[in-house]
């Protein structure tokens, strides 16, 4: 058999899924998106089995009828995703874990065990409004690594939920030197990451590398890829986050970067059981646009072992 007919490897150990951001769901509610219904329906009809809850309050927030409308679909979360300013250090504890602990019960509720954990973005993602500078200081980084320490043991300890930092694109938590600096300065028992591989690329960042090098703080992967060619553009200019998703710099699998094969089979290698979620950034999207990419991603994936 030629290399390549050869069979793609076993990726036994991912547990594939997808989330309400490959249907272009940034928001709680917003007039370009479509209804949470939908959602369900389409990502069961894509392949999918397992889903994050996406932004608070777009799904159902009663656990009940979110377990009904789930199981009905042959559907399972495997994440909540709250979003954080730790940076800012203890005064902004209180807003923070009431927000957290609101996401953290429906996220338990739903038999989950992660707790996908964003940065606040130093500019807007709507207006692109600078909103802070771009490099804390070293008093911020201490407050943003003892902050997530605290969060992830209470997290622990009241909800029995795991945190995992995502790596995100207008956060201070972005590059690879920031990547490794926060992790140096936290403790691998209580704090990993969701490493999204279209936002470390959009960084600059190897997926690959990260995973060989740090693989005992991976906990959990967003699956992406950027287009080079809107990416190379978006750095010349400066483009934030936002706009540059509006420009199409998140791309269909296997269009972009990075490759996903070697990314998968480096996070096979782990040996662990690692959740890889499909995350499209689509805001805004038209409403017919996610399901056929959703269909051919799913196919893509099996088609590499996953």
């Amino acid at each position: 058999m030629s290399a390549s007919h050869a069979a793609p490897p076993v990726l036994d150990r991912l547990r594939i899924g997808s989330a309400p951001d490959s249907w272009g769901v940034w928001f709680p509610e917003d007039d370009q998106q479509v209804p949470w219904q939908r959602f369900l329906d389409e990502v069961t009809g894509a392949g999918y089995e397992w889903i994050e809850l996406g932004p608070y309050g777009y799904l159902p927030t009663d656990p009940a009828v979110l377990r009904d409308e789930t199981a009905r679909r042959g559907l399972k979360v495997s994440a909540g995703t709250i979003f954080t300013s730790l940076h800012h250090g203890p005064a902004v504890w209180d807003k923070t874990w009431a927000h957290v602990s609101e996401v953290a019960t429906l996220t338990r509720e739903m038999g989950a065990g992660h707790l996908v954990v964003i940065p606040s973005f130093w500019r807007d993602d709507k207006t692109a409004e600078e909103l802070e500078p771009r490099e804390l200081t070293a008093e911020q980084w201490t407050h943003l690594t003892t902050g997530t320490e605290r969060l992830a043991a209470r997290v622990r300890d009241e909800f029995g939920l795991d945190i995992v930092v995502h790596p995100h694109a207008d956060t201070h938590i972005d590059t690879e030197e920031h990547v490794e600096r926060f992790l140096h300065a936290t403790d691998s028992d209580l704090v990993n990451l969701c490493l999204d591989t279209g936002h470390y690329a959009y960084c600059g960042g190897d997926s690959v590398k990260l995973i060989r090098t740090y693989g005992e703080r991976i906990g959990y992967l967003h699956l992406k890829q950027v287009d080079p060619d809107i990416l190379a553009d978006v750095v010349a200019k400066g483009t934030p986050f936002g706009p540059a998703v509006r420009q199409g710099v998140m791309c269909e699998p296997p269009l972009g970067v990075p490759a996903l094969p070697p990314v998968l089979e480096a996070a096979q290698e782990l040996d662990v059981d690692l959740f890889a979620i499909v995350e499209q950034d689509m805001y805004p999207c038209p409403p017919d646009q996610p399901l056929p990419i959703a269909e051919r991603t799913r196919r893509f994936l099996r088609s590499c072992g996953a």
